[in-house]
């Protein structure tokens, strides 16, 4: 007699894509509450915001990258590259549906910036071992 449970396919819940995007988003959601309480309690213009918010997503995916780099364990550029251009369609994504943002040469900002620090940020992850 077969076990059908034994023959089931297992899920890998601790996908190093799924854990990276996780961790970018916690990057992206402290690099957002840090952004808006200097704009409240600091002389900050609203001029600077797209370069920082640039670089605050910048931030995001190399610490996807290496998380996701160190989850991995190998191939990290590959891995971190992934998941740079993921966060970037999921940003990009929420922004279309969210709000009907136009793509614009931000949007190709985004990719530029989240690709290499995403495929950095996993080289650096895999570099340290687990």
């Amino acid at each position: 007699m077969v076990n059908p449970m034994k023959t089931v396919t297992k899920v890998r819940a601790g996908s190093p894509l799924l854990y990276g995007l996780a961790i970018s988003a916690i990057w992206l959601g402290a690099g957002a509450l840090l952004l808006s309480l200097a704009l409240r309690f600091t002389g900050m213009q609203e001029t600077g915001l797209p370069l920082i918010a640039q670089a605050i997503h910048a931030v995001a995916a190399l610490a996807g990258g290496f998380a996701c780099g160190r989850k991995a364990g190998r191939k990290g550029w590959h891995h971190g590259g992934m998941l740079g251009i993921v966060y970037a369609l999921v940003i990009v994504s929420i922004g279309f549906l969210a709000a009907d943002a136009p793509l614009t040469k931000d949007t190709w900002m985004l990719f530029a910036f989240a690709l290499p620090a995403g495929a950095l940020g996993g080289m650096l992850g895999v570099g340290t071992g687990r």
